[in-house]
């Protein structure tokens, strides 16, 4: 009898599996904003709403401002985002041209001369929790960049210094 019930238990116990690693970094404290990651430290984004302005024939974007107070010194940021609204896989990242002390990004008419988003990559942590990080083949250079949701006036702005 003693043996029948050791021989359940550990019946039990072997076939329970492993729980999955949970992410035990840090978190963003606010939904839909992404946070630079510097080691355990969460810096946010600026969020903004980008003016859209039509000059000749080209779209024109402006940021008010020549820079972020969201700042990094890595080629290859990752940031940190919880989602709640807005979907991790549609946010896109664009270099912005700093020009009359605002930050602003260009839309010609033709389809060919469009800017194209930086590559970034975008991996599940945990329920609703996403790193996302710049594969540029160089890094980023110095300057201004904006994350924005595809087909959104929304804004997420840091500089690489």
């Amino acid at each position: 009898m003693k043996l029948a019930a050791f021989g359940l238990a550990l019946l039990l116990v072997g076939s329970s599996a492993p729980a999955a690693d949970k992410y035990a970094g840090p978190r963003p404290p606010k939904p839909d904003l992404p946070y630079l990651l510097h080691a355990d430290n969460l810096v946010p984004t600026e969020s903004t709403e980008a003016k859209q302005e039509t000059r000749r024939n080209d779209t024109v974007y402006v940021v008010a401002g020549a820079s972020s107070p969201a700042r990094t010194p890595l080629a290859e940021p990752i940031f940190l985002f919880a989602s709640d609204k807005v979907a991790p896989d549609s946010l896109e990242i664009y270099r912005l041209e700093v020009k009359s002390g605002n930050r602003q990004i260009v839309f010609p008419e033709k389809k060919k001369d469009q800017p194209q988003p930086l590559r970034l990559s975008v991996t599940r942590l945990d329920e609703k929790l996403y790193r996302l990080e710049v594969n540029e083949r160089m890094g980023l250079e110095n300057g201004s960049y904006s994350l924005t949701p595809a087909k959104s006036n929304q804004v997420f702005c840091f500089d690489v210094y």
